[in-house]
């Protein structure tokens, strides 16, 4: 009978061995879920401020420009790390005028909007349409992009 007790002792810490070993594998399981879930989303809030950056400065630039002389129809730019390689976003902005020709001048040689929608007294109006893309840090293979449209009266 002496010898019974032992024996179920350590019936008794293997099993609660195992059980702890269970419950720690969920936690860290759980927590690298969290942990890529936070990172998704951190990245796709930081992609949707950098939109809203782009689209400010494409109508403060599409404002600025003297669109007799020179058309603004796409801008480019790379944030951070090279995106290529690292953790960096890459940003596209495409601009359209929409407008009558006296209005648009130029920039609407190529756009058929000018023609179709816009009448004699109607303001001229751009649509802004702005990609930021960036790689999912979970998977480098593969790319994310956040597209913004905005119609903005000039």
């Amino acid at each position: 009978m002496k010898h019974s007790k032992p024996a179920f002792a350590m019936i008794t810490v293997v099993f609660l061995i195992i059980l702890m070993a269970t419950i720690a594998a969920f936690v860290l399981n759980l927590s690298g879920k969290m942990v890529q879930a936070t990172t998704a989303q951190y990245q796709r809030e930081q992609a949707m401020l950098l939109a809203r950056s782009y689209t400010e400065y494409a109508i403060l630039a599409v404002m600025s420009n003297d669109r007799a002389a020179n058309c603004l129809h796409t801008i480019t730019g790379d944030i951070g790390d090279a995106p290529a390689t690292g953790d960096g976003y890459q940003a596209r902005v495409e601009i359209r005028y929409i407008g009558n020709f006296a209005q648009v001048g130029t920039c609407g040689a190529n756009n058929i909007l000018s023609s179709t929608v816009a009448y004699p007294q109607s303001p001229l109006n751009i649509i802004v349409d702005t990609y930021i893309q960036y790689r999912d840090l979970d998977n480098a293979n593969q790319w994310l992009t956040f597209h913004k449209r905005t119609l903005q009266k000039i």
